[in-house]
């Protein structure tokens, strides 16, 4: 019997270390990925389906397997609306995670933010915690959810203002407040394949300075 990594989000920041480091390994026999278009990689371990997100019915019983990694998501500049950023961010992970628990997969890791909170009066951050409260009530054996600082990594896309807030806080935090240090994306994804591989059930939320040290 084979054993299946599902990756959603491979062609982000996050997703592209994560499927090359699950590449990498041997755990796997298939890294499943479901982007919009080719990744342009061949590898014999890899099996890429491209879709249209917005027709759940053409792909929910093709998520199927041991994990599935969810770290897809946009920004507001490239949305360009807040209804377009939370169709993205929050209903095409949900729509990814209910299907996945639909069809038996034990392991769900999310990749979520820092300040996630349904509560919160600022629009991502209570985007973020509402999908990690309607993820939580789905039926995974084991729930990690990480809720990294600023993403740390080499993006095909400029984000000045993501690179004035690296410089920002790597000044900052070199004095204090290390739980907000930036994130370097390699590291938060061999992160989270190996956190997927220990035996522990059940939900853990792994924060800043944690995902670092963990």
């Amino acid at each position: 019997m084979e054993n299946v990594a599902i990756v959603v989000g491979a062609t982000g920041l996050v997703g592209e270390h994560l499927v090359s480091q699950l590449l990498s390994r041997t755990e796997f026999d298939i890294i499943r990925i479901f982007v919009r278009r080719p990744i342009g990689l061949v590898h014999p371990n890899l099996e890429e389906h491209l879709i249209d997100f917005d027709q759940p019915e053409t792909w929910r019983d093709l998520v199927k397997g041991e994990v599935l990694y969810s770290c897809l998501g946009t920004t507001i500049k490239t949305a360009k609306t807040k209804e377009n950023q939370y169709l993205v961010d929050f209903t095409y992970q949900y729509e990814f995670a209910r299907a996945a628990a639909s069809n038996g997969v034990p392991v769900y890791i999310l990749v979520s933010s820092m300040g996630a909170d349904a509560r919160s009066s600022i629009f991502y951050s209570r985007m973020k915690g509402e999908l990690e409260n309607a993820v939580s009530a789905l039926k995974f054996n084991k729930l990690l959810i990480f809720r990294p600082s600023i993403l740390e990594g080499e993006r095909a896309e400029n984000r000045s203002g993501e690179k004035f807030g690296l410089v920002f806080l790597r000044f900052i935090t070199h004095f204090a407040l290390k739980n907000y240090q930036p994130t370097p994306a390699d590291w938060l994804a061999a992160a989270m394949i190996r956190m997927s591989l220990d035996e522990t059930e059940g939900i853990r939320v792994i924060e800043g300075e944690k995902i670092l040290t963990s």
